[in-house]
């Protein structure tokens, strides 16, 4: 978004075809320095559109990674899944018609709105092609799609903020997801198991694919199936169903993106706390026009239940406010 944004803030004031024939190139150079803008290098009777068409596809590309968020918050929500949920408050609606429902609306919002900016994004590129680089069909255009898509991206972005700092955890429902196939989930681990034990890949493959089928069937259970086969002991098969081994690089993962490692314990990460009974603090951060964040919280804990908290480390930098394209940038 820097980068976007620093392409675009740029002045022109070279005449009608950019040529200087009326203004030579020191006054353009004294009134872009006053304004703190480097003229821009070559320019018509505007400035050229790539530079904007650059920013508002660079606004549409930040969204559709909010999307991208938001749609992962979506899925996981699904009753059948109640991994992961956006923050739901007491006295909250999630549908009119069942009550017993959770809608994640924030999240759909989010989503909806980078459609929007994708299609402002497309009228951006429309703006790049002008007739004989001069007319002026941009103007109305521009006019629409760049407050709009600045403003929008801003709400997008602390609507998302909201929903992280209070994002709502189900560690225990996640395990039991994990578990629900009988250990199929662990067939990767098996296989390279048996071939570090001596089985030939081709070998291996069979052996874990028909235990795996098997077990689909309801002819016995997966991880019995593999002791029978005699390729592994029970030592080497519990290892190879231990969630543990596929996690141990996260954090070194989570550090490469600026996250500091979690100090806590139980597979709940570092801040989380679980939601108290008078969730009217998370109702404001559910829904509330300005996005503002909500307010600590107290309560006991709840057992399967955890609210990510987000500390400062883990906060992302305040959105920007809308930017008008005429000015630059603060610092």
């Amino acid at each position: 978004l820097e980068q976007a944004g620093a392409q675009l803030a740029v002045g022109k004031i070279a005449g009608a075809v950019g040529t200087h024939a009326t203004v030579p190139p020191e006054v353009e150079e004294s009134a872009c320095r006053r304004l703190g803008l480097p003229p821009a290098a070559v320019a018509t009777q505007i400035i050229q559109r790539d530079r904007h068409a650059q920013y508002v596809t660079t606004l549409a590309v930040i969204a559709a990674s909010l999307e991208k968020m938001a749609t992962e918050i979506r899925a996981l929500q699904r009753t059948e899944l109640r991994e992961a949920q956006e923050p739901f408050g007491a006295g909250q609606h999630g549908s009119s018609a069942m009550p017993h429902k959770r809608n994640p609306i924030i999240c759909e919002r989010i989503a909806g709105s980078a459609r929007v900016l994708r299609g402002y994004a497309l009228a951006a590129m429309e703006n790049v092609a002008l007739w004989h680089e001069r007319d002026i069909t941009h103007s109305s255009v521009e006019r629409v799609i760049i407050p709009d898509a600045t403003t929008l991206l801003h709400y997008m972005l602390r609507k998302m903020a909201g929903v992280l700092a209070d994002l709502r955890v189900y560690p225990e429902r996640m395990r039991e997801n994990l578990e629900r196939t009988g250990g199929l989930v662990y067939s990767h681990g098996l296989l390279l198991a048996m071939i570090d034990a001596g089985c030939s890949r081709e070998e291996a493959y069979a052996v874990v694919q028909g235990a795996a089928m098997a077990a689909w069937e309801g002819k016995g259970k997966f991880r019995d199936l593999i002791l029978a086969s005699g390729k592994l002991t029970a030592r080497e098969v519990d290892a190879c169903f231990d969630p543990s081994h596929a996690l141990r690089y996260v954090d070194d993962v989570l550090e490469r993106a600026g996250i500091p490692r979690p100090t806590g314990s139980g597979g709940v990460p570092t801040g989380a706390r679980a939601p108290e009974a008078d969730a009217s603090a998370s109702r404001g951060a559910a829904d509330t026009s300005d996005g503002a964040r909500p307010g600590s919280r107290g309560g006991s804990r709840t057992p399967g239940v955890s609210t990510v908290r987000a500390t400062p480390a883990r906060t992302a930098r305040r959105a920007p406010r809308p930017v008008h394209t005429g000015h630059r940038r603060k610092p």
